[in-house]
């Protein structure tokens, strides 16, 4: 894949805005040549190419993000991105409301799984 440089680093820039620079680290600490091509994607295409993108705000972005991860309950990627929302300015409450929608249009164990991990985290980040 050839990579944009500037899109490459305008996504590395976002995704540690959004996600945390101890994240993005420990994403990177476990790139090889397997694996090379999807992080460069992942930062190129998802966070430069899109999230770079500046029709709606990170925090919108952020609240999306949460309803097709829970939908698609992927619990990983939804507590990275849930501490993400936090930065981008997304209440706790408005996380709550975009889960409720999720149990109706997604099915409510989508949406308790996803609630399950919202409070684990919520209490790691109270720990902190």
């Amino acid at each position: 894949m050839a990579v944009s440089k500037p899109v490459y680093e305008r996504g590395a820039e976002i995704r540690r805005e959004v996600l945390g620079s101890e994240y993005v680290d420990r994403a990177l600490a476990s790139v090889d040549d397997f694996n090379k091509p999807m992080q460069e994607l992942v930062t190129e295409y998802c966070w430069g190419a899109v999230w770079g993108r500046e029709d709606l705000s990170r925090k919108t972005r952020s609240l999306l993000n949460l309803a097709m991860i829970s939908a698609l309950n992927r619990p990983n990627e939804l507590k990275a991105h849930l501490k993400g929302a936090l930065r981008n300015g997304v209440t706790k409450d408005e996380i709550r409301e975009v889960f409720l929608q999720v149990a109706i249009y997604c099915g409510v164990p989508a949406a308790v799984d996803s609630f399950r991990v919202a409070r684990e985290m919520f209490a790691e980040e109270a720990g902190s």
